[in-house]
Parts: structure tokens; C-alpha cells; sequence
């Protein structure tokens, strides 16, 4: 009786759930500090569109860090007996930081690209749906990152062929996108009618639905995509 009871300890209800908060709480506070330095210069500008270039080079350690938290989040215990996050945050940064920074850079500069041409639109000259189709364009560049997040996060795959996955899952599973999407659009307004820390502060929990949103995309790739 005693043994069963030892062997149960660390897999009921509570103890699942002890576990997915120590995990969230510890992968979010290792988050931050790995993305602090470039979060505290973000906080220090101004809202000038000038320093839109200031603030993309102040997201780029953000990537590595996002990457990593995924990969603590997809390889979390249920187990309370056998939590390691740190360790399986430290593991997806030492092997995602390179390839996530591959893809989040670029990414970071397009967007930055599109964001400082509509923050001066009246200087271009250019008709009103221009910027609608440069807003739709952008929406779509953030929804392809959030399938190339993922992917790189999950799997071993070169940068262009991650890239192109990214652009295939877009339409082949809206479902995932859609999921992408909302969760984009809670971040949006939560920075905008909150504060811009909140969704950092909130970045563990919004991985973690991310994953949830994507697990048709993950299983599609485990399937056909790899050995």
C-alpha cells in the first residue's frame, strides 16, 4: 500500500498542476533576464518613430530568449518529482540562440522597415491602400515569425527550410494561425491599453498557448518532416 502511494507522489491533479506553475514562473524569470538588457534599453526610449531602429536592435536578444522558453515549455514534466526548467531553458538557448537569431533578425528589420514607412506615410506620397496592404503585409510577416518561433524552437532544421515551413503552415493550418493571431492581437492590446511591460511580464503563459494553438503544426512536422 505504502509503495503504490510512493510511486503516485508527483503525478495526481495538484501535483500536476504545482508543476506547470513552478515551470511557467521559473522559465519567465529566466526569460527576463536573459532578454533585460535589451528590455531596459526598450523601456528607456521614447516613443519616437526615430528610434524605431533603436528599438529593433533592443529586441534582438528577445528572440534567442523566446526560443528558448519554448523549448522549456514543450519539454516540461508533469512531474513534480522531476522538474528540470532551468535546465531545459538553458539546453533550448544553447541550441536555438544561432538559429533563432537566423531568422528573428531579419524578421526584426522588415518589420521595422514597415513600421517606420507607415509612421511617415504622409511624407511618401503613396495612396491610402498602400498602407492598409503595408499593415497586412506586416500582420502577415508576425504570423509567419510565430510558425517559424516553433519550428526553430522544436526542431533542427536549416534556416530557409524552417522559413519555407513557416510560409506552408500559414494557410495549411489556419486553425494555427488563427491561434497565432488572437494571441497577437491580446498583446497588442495589452500593451496598448495597459502597459508595454505586461505582456513581457505575461510572456510564459502566452508561450505556452502558443504551443497549445500550434500542436497541429508540430505534429504535422514530427510526421512528415523528420526521420
Amino acid at each position: 500500500m505504502s509503495t503504490a502511494r510512493a510511486s503516485d507522489f508527483g503525478t495526481g491533479t495538484l501535483s500536476r498542476a504545482s508543476a506547470l506553475i513552478h515551470t511557467v514562473l521559473t522559465v519567465e524569470a529566466l526569460l527576463l533576464l536573459t532578454a533585460s538588457p535589451g528590455l531596459a534599453g526598450l523601456f528607456l526610449l521614447g516613443p519616437d518613430p526615430a528610434n524605431l531602429p533603436l528599438a529593433a536592435l533592443c529586441l534582438l536578444p528577445l528572440g534567442p530568449a523566446l526560443s528558448a522558453a519554448l523549448h522549456a515549455l514543450h519539454h516540461r514534466s508533469r512531474d513534480l518529482t522531476a522538474l528540470h526548467p532551468a535546465r531545459a531553458y538553458l539546453r533550448g538557448l544553447r541550441l536555438n540562440a544561432g538559429p533563432a537569431l537566423k531568422l528573428w533578425t531579419p524578421l526584426l528589420a522588415w518589420l521595422t522597415v514597415i513600421a517606420f514607412t507607415l509612421t511617415h506615410f504622409t511624407a511618401t506620397g503613396l495612396p491610402g491602400w498602400w498602407a492598409v496592404l503595408l499593415a497586412v503585409i506586416g500582420a502577415g510577416s508576425l504570423l509567419w515569425g510565430a510558425h517559424a518561433l516553433v519550428l526553430t524552437s522544436l526542431f533542427t532544421f536549416r534556416a530557409r527550410d524552417t522559413a519555407r515551413l513557416a510560409g506552408y503552415f500559414l494557410l495549411r493550418h489556419g486553425r494555427a494561425t488563427l491561434a497565432a493571431a488572437s494571441l497577437l492581437v491580446l498583446t497588442a492590446a495589452l500593451t496598448a491599453l495597459l502597459t508595454e511591460a505586461l505582456p513581457a511580464l505575461l510572456a510564459a503563459p502566452l508561450l505556452l498557448s502558443l504551443l497549445h494553438g500550434s500542436r497541429s503544426v508540430i505534429t504535422e512536422t514530427q510526421e512528415e518532416f523528420t526521420a
